[in-house]
């Protein structure tokens, strides 16, 4: 029998669903809450480190070395007797300074060359479409660490291989977008009238593949941190003794056992502004893409 013909079953099988409902809008609005709020945070730490962290972060104390955390020194001191917060905060302008060059660059190029490769002769785009299949077979980790290591170490090598490596799937996803709205009715129309062709994409395609691509740049601004935190892990990137995440996990490696929080405190820091981004980045790619967030 029907749960229709009995209103107590009907009732009981859409109570749970609602509940679940809810209780699920309920808790992605609150991460999405917090998630904004770390990256607030972060953001005043990037831009104004000295209202969070008063201290030098290069300031050495051969007297303090190694010390725990504690009430004086929040996340203890590395091997040098440098406090550790101090250098994590003021190393948050430089881990997420490398990641926002390099999404920045990364969507302004990939706006530019796939909406080209979207409006040009087929033969001349399939060409184009194959290189970027090959270039996306490889890692974009091994592609930006074979980059600084033809450009050599420093922070700009580790932002262009950064950039470089994550080039080929905006371009991807920006060709696609021009290759769909070239045959819509507003770019067409245009044509009709005796627009000129780059008059027309530049107001009926650009603006819509650069809207499809923002998405794609907020979320991939996480793993181009993590990629720039892992080349500056393996010495590639900024040099001892400047602040930067990946830096001081690579330089407490060596001292876990007796000295566990001068990896731990930046490692935890990366993996909560990962989170953080993915948390708020997710629901505004899905409504910048047409969907409900």
């Amino acid at each position: 029998m029907s749960a229709i013909n009995h209103p107590s079953r009907l009732a009981g099988s859409l109570v749970p669903r609602t509940v679940r409902a809810f209780s699920t809008s309920w808790a992605t609005r609150l991460g999405w809450l917090v998630g904004a709020l770390v990256l607030l945070f972060l953001a005043v730490a990037a831009l104004f480190p000295e209202l969070i962290a008063h201290g030098d972060p290069t300031a050495t104390n051969a007297r303090n070395v190694l010390a725990a955390p504690s009430a004086e020194h929040l996340f203890g001191t590395d091997q040098s007797g440098r406090d550790v917060f101090t250098r994590v905060v003021h190393g948050t302008g430089i881990s997420l300074g490398v990641g926002l060059r390099a999404v920045g660059i990364a969507l302004a190029v990939g706006i530019l060359i796939g909406s080209l490769a979207g409006l040009a002769p087929r033969r001349l785009d399939t060409v184009f479409s194959r290189l970027i299949e090959v270039v996306m077979a490889f890692p974009e980790f091994l592609i930006a660490l074979l980059v600084v290591a033809i450009m050599g170490k420093g922070a700009s090598a580790v932002a262009l291989g950064v950039t470089i490596s994550v080039i080929p799937a905006y371009v991807r996803l920006a060709r696609i977008s021009a290759k769909r709205l070239r045959i819509s009715g507003p770019y067409e129309a245009a044509l009709i009238l005796g627009v000129h062709p780059a008059r027309a994409a530049l107001r009926h395609i650009v603006p819509s593949v650069a809207a499809s691509l923002v998405g794609l740049a907020i979320v991939g601004f996480g793993s181009a941190i993590v990629s720039a935190a892992g080349l500056s892990f393996l010495g590639l990137g900024v040099q001892p003794p400047t602040p930067e995440w990946g830096l001081m996990m690579s330089e407490g490696k060596n001292q876990l056992g007796n000295a566990w929080w001068i990896s731990v405190f930046p490692g935890l820091m990366l993996a909560i502004t990962v989170i953080a981004v993915t948390t708020v980045a997710r629901p505004l790619q899905r409504y910048l893409e047409g969907g409900k967030a």
